[in-house]
């Protein structure tokens, strides 16, 4: 999983990669600070989103619209219209949002106003945001952000992996697993077995306080 410094690298990248990078900087963010799932982010709409000018936010998440193939839903369109996954169909998950975010979130809002129905991020002709769209300019921002070894790993290999490694970072930072799990939309024995990836460098860190806690006995 990429840790704290990669990831930043790469959503800068994403923002410098072009004009359709700026406008899905935030998109990827909510992926990386808020541990969403693709298809979360793309119904995200401004009423869902609590931006204070200070302190943290919260996202009170309602649905997902995840591409499914149009030969797969009820109404002919490619995205499928669905309730939280694991969850009842009218249920809500909060999610806080730590304050760099929240300004990234805002500045976003600002620069680009939101699509008739509320949508955070839209294409060109207000649609939902493509997969084949934002997975093209991840790969192109990977390239750019990753040294060649971390190009030729699996990692930040698509764009779940920053949900893979916003849920990583809870719980290697020391979170109640029942909290990560609330905040993740997801069971702990789930949390647990999927989530519970190693960050980057994170061994040195285990290192470091498992050599504290044994000079505390010396």
């Amino acid at each position: 999983m990429v840790n704290p410094r990669q990831a930043r690298k790469l959503l800068d990248a994403v923002r410098e990669e072009s004009q359709r990078g700026a406008h899905l900087q935030a998109f990827f963010g909510c992926l990386y600070h808020a541990g969403l799932r693709p298809g979360e982010a793309v119904w995200l709409r401004r009423s869902n989103c609590e931006l204070p000018l200070k302190g943290w936010g919260v996202l009170n998440l309602d649905g997902s619209r995840p591409r499914v193939g149009s030969a797969w839903t009820d109404s002919g369109k490619a995205h499928d219209e669905r309730g939280l996954k694991w969850r009842p169909r009218k249920d809500v998950r909060h999610v806080p949002i730590p304050p760099p975010f929240v300004a990234m979130l805002r500045a976003h809002i600002e620069a680009y106003g939101t699509a008739p129905d509320g949508r955070l991020f839209q294409t060109s002709r207000g649609g939902l945001v493509q997969e084949s769209g934002y997975g093209e300019v991840w790969q192109r921002a990977r390239k750019k952000a990753l040294t060649p070894e971390q190009q030729a790993s699996p990692m930040a290999g698509r764009p779940y992996g920053l949900r893979h490694a916003c849920v990583s970072l809870w719980l290697n930072s020391g979170v109640d697993p029942v909290e990560v799990a609330k905040r993740a939309g997801h069971s702990v024995a789930v949390l647990l077995r999927v989530y519970a990836k190693c960050l980057d460098g994170t061994a040195s860190l285990a290192n470091a306080r498992i050599e504290k806690a044994l000079k505390q006995w010396e």
